[in-house]
């Protein structure tokens, strides 16, 4: 029994791998931003992966506020929580509340039940560079990177790459310093995370949400990491509502 079920889940396992070499979008991150923008690509017929570093996808989203199992959500994204079928309640009259696991979960669900394939615990640590193109990625286990060990990663094929990373926009970083490239910033550079400022920032998340370089594109908090832009606190519209901004110019540049 034991070596029979070695064996279901590695040739299982493997086979999945051995089918995604190759794919339309990659998303570096987890988080609510890229998992609606990957289940949007992933409706209209492509083939998405993720990869997350650590063991849970979700991003920042699974502890709320300091661990309050609750979000805010503005008005313009309510309309996300009923497609999905997340509960809500009403706070005010631009804000609702979800329960921050439930939410999270029910996007991890909803991007896995669209045949978006999420790998956990794979750390995204270069991208793949040719013809003056984002082109795919580079990763190794995320215990790896972290422990600093010297194992050679390897890399994936992607038509488009998004770096829904977060706060430090990692992926847009790398890419930007180790080949000297000029972003579509005003400083044509990684400008930096600013401050919180929750207001400014929820409208900078999607107004920074584009492709800054051909094949790269941001989403989410990389994105206001990139432009220089504010965070924003435990208030997630704008995440979501840059995850579909992303998914509908990634949809548009691959017809």
């Amino acid at each position: 029994m034991d070596l029979e079920v070695t064996k279901a889940i590695t040739e299982s396992w493997f086979s999945k791998l051995q089918e995604n070499l190759c794919f339309d979008a990659a998303i570096a991150g987890t988080g609510p931003s890229g998992l609606i923008a990957a289940l949007r690509i992933a409706e209209a017929g492509y083939k998405v992966s993720m990869f997350e570093s650590k063991l849970a996808p979700g991003g920042g989203m699974w502890g709320g506020a300091m661990m309050f199992s609750s979000v805010a959500i503005q008005n313009e994204a309510v309309y996300l929580l009923d497609e999905l079928e997340i509960p809500y309640e009403r706070y005010n009259d631009h804000l609702v509340t979800c329960d921050s696991v439930l939410a999270t979960s029910a996007l991890i669900y909803h991007a896995a039940k669209r045949g978006v394939l999420i790998h956990n615990a794979m750390s995204v640590e270069d991208v793949v560079f040719k013809d003056d193109r984002v082109s795919g990625v580079v990763v190794n286990w995320g215990p790896v990177v972290r422990e600093g060990l010297h194992v050679d990663p390897l890399s994936f094929r992607a038509k488009v790459v998004v770096d829904a990373t977060g706060h430090p926009c990692m992926i847009t970083e790398t890419a930007a310093r180790k080949n000297n490239i000029i972003l579509n910033t005003p400083a044509g550079k990684v400008c930096g995370e600013r401050s919180l400022n929750a207001a400014e920032g929820e409208a900078m998340t999607v107004e920074n949400t584009k492709m800054i370089y051909p094949g790269l594109y941001v989403c989410g908090m990389a994105a206001n990491g990139v432009f220089g832009s504010p965070r924003m606190g435990p208030v997630f519209g704008g995440m979501l509502l840059s995850g579909e901004k992303v998914a509908k110019l990634i949809i548009e540049e691959l017809k």
